[in-house]
């Protein structure tokens, strides 16, 4: 990774001692040096303070940490001697379930160590919109949950510091990317207009802030990635800067697959984006063994030809649950083995292993059809019909966009899949229940966590605060909600693959040979 201009600099300077002669200030004298570099700064109070007697000890050789705040840089510290080398920043993802940090050496642009957490907001409710509510109107709870939020940031710098040995003090920026009500959870605004009409939110691009102003134990300042709309936030945008569509010469599609959908298609002269709310149980959620991508979680099922499941444990443990990428592969198989019909129903007489079971539905119990995948849980009907509810939202982003833009896959260079959920599902899996469209799989590219690349990105080259504006500009923002044939393109999805078998080639080919 090449490092271009970063939002910070350590420079080392060996200054001449004051004269008769040259009786500049210290002041002058670094602000000269940095100058003859093509560096022009400001120094803050805290280190015009510390210019003695720190000079005249160091024998006037010293290094200078500088810091972009948006308008130009601010020399923020001053050490004796040469610590150029030792010059860290931050990357930060702030999911609404899990905080990912990487901490990176801002000289040569690579990563010294990542770690991760649960966001703590989740005790607040696991949906956020429970999380706004908790709030809304109520300043002592709003503060409640940004300290929080900050509280589950440095938790994960306080990981990175065992891991590595580096502690946040030693830092000099950091960038955040997150969604729209993250950001303001983070920062202390309100975030009720994020889900309320007319949707004006408080901030979509807070830029710049003190790290002390956010109680975040860096020493300059942390960058918030700016959003487009209240459904479409800074997680994206970094995800824009990551895989570079928006400087694509052919036409490509980024969508971000979560409890919300996020879809972008375009290339260098446009970008048509979008927003709608996917469930949460690609996250694990509403199934009823559902769970988190954690330790004890199905990730990956086969069923055999003799109809055993095959299964891969997070942590090669004793299974505990299963989570998105487990549950695309298990309706997969079951479709394919016959075990599941086209309309998403379970086929009793065609295993032993599909039998009534008892489940429980809120207060109520039912008695349902269901598949027993590992011992002691099982997959029932209910769940079948809320995940196909689910991935018939995703796919129907996907074809309300084509649509509005005119475009059909063919003209589809690259469809990146972000999100963690993107990273770990299979694409043969989630094509063949119809969430992925149907295409040549080496265009559909697992784009992984692009908000923590972006952020890693935009840390080590400033250049691309001028690609963010542009990217803002370009972009369109389209209403799912308002397209006429919204809900009857999704009815048909509400099928595996599609009501519309013409569209899924390569699964009827793969169903003909399986059966």
């Amino acid at each position: 990774m090449i490092v271009v201009e970063g939002l910070s600099k350590k420079i080392y300077l060996e200054l001449k001692e004051p004269t008769e002669e040259d009786s500049r200030s210290a002041q002058r004298r670094i602000l000269d040096a940095l100058d003859e570099q093509g560096i022009e700064a400001r120094m803050t109070a805290k280190v015009l303070r510390r210019l003695y007697p720190l000079c005249d000890r160091a024998g006037w050789k010293v290094t200078v940490s500088a810091v972009w705040n948006g308008e130009g840089f601010e020399v923020i510290d001053l050490e004796e001697g040469n610590t150029s080398q030792k010059h860290y920043g931050y990357a930060v993802d702030l999911g609404s379930t899990t905080v990912v940090v990487r901490l990176v050496d801002c000289e040569t642009g690579t990563c010294l160590g990542e770690a991760s957490g649960f966001n703590k907001q989740i005790q607040y409710g696991m949906d956020i919109l429970s999380r706004i509510f908790f709030c809304k109107d109520q300043p002592e709870k709003l503060e409640e949950l940004r300290k929080v939020t900050v509280h589950s940031i440095v938790s994960v710098l306080e990981k990175l510091e065992t891991l590595t040995g580096i502690s946040p003090g030693e830092c000099l920026q950091m960038v955040i990317s997150g969604n729209t009500t993250m950001i303001h959870f983070l920062i202390g605004m309100d975030p009720f207009c994020v889900f309320s009409t007319p949707y004006a939110v408080r901030a979509d691009d807070p830029g710049f802030l003190e790290a002390s102003e956010l109680h975040l134990p860096v020493k300059g300042y942390v960058y918030c990635y700016p959003g487009k709309s209240n459904y479409l936030g800074g997680d994206i945008i970094s995800g824009m800067i990551d895989t570079g569509i928006y400087n694509s010469e052919t036409i490509c599609a980024f969508f971000d697959i979560g409890t919300n959908g996020e879809l972008v298609i375009g290339n260098r002269d446009f970008l048509l984006c979008g927003a709608g709310a996917a469930g949460p149980a690609l996250e694990g959620g509403v199934v009823k063994t559902g769970m988190r991508a954690e330790k004890g979680a199905v990730e990956q099922v086969t069923l055999t030809e003799d109809g055993n499941f095959l299964l891969k444990v997070v942590g090669d443990t004793k299974p505990c649950g299963i989570c998105g990428s487990g549950i695309v592969d298990l309706i997969a198989q079951l479709f394919l083995h016959g075990w599941v019909d086209l309309r998403g129903k379970f086929v009793p007489e065609k295993s032993e292993k599909i039998t009534k079971k008892i489940s429980l539905a809120g207060d109520e119990t039912l008695q349902e059809y269901a598949v027993e995948y590992a011992p002691g849980l099982c997959f029932y009907q209910s769940d079948l019909d809320e995940f196909i509810r689910t991935k018939a939202a995703a796919y129907t982003m996907v074809e309300c966009m084509m649509s509005e833009s005119g475009f059909s896959m063919d003209d589809i260079d690259r469809f990146y899949v972000a999100g963690a959920f993107g990273k770990h599902v299979s694409k043969e899996s989630a094509i063949t229940i119809g969430m992925y469209p149907d295409m040549e799989r080496e265009r559909i590219i697992n784009a992984g966590n692009s908000s923590l690349e972006g952020a890693h990105k935009l840390l080590i080259n400033r250049n691309y605060l001028d690609d963010i504006h542009g990217i803002l500009e370009k972009m369109i923002y389209i209403q799912f909600g308002a397209i006429d044939d919204f809900l009857h393109i999704m009815v048909a999805a509400q099928a595996l693959p599609h009501t519309d078998q013409e569209r899924y080639p390569s699964v009827m080919e793969k169903l003909k040979n399986m059966n």
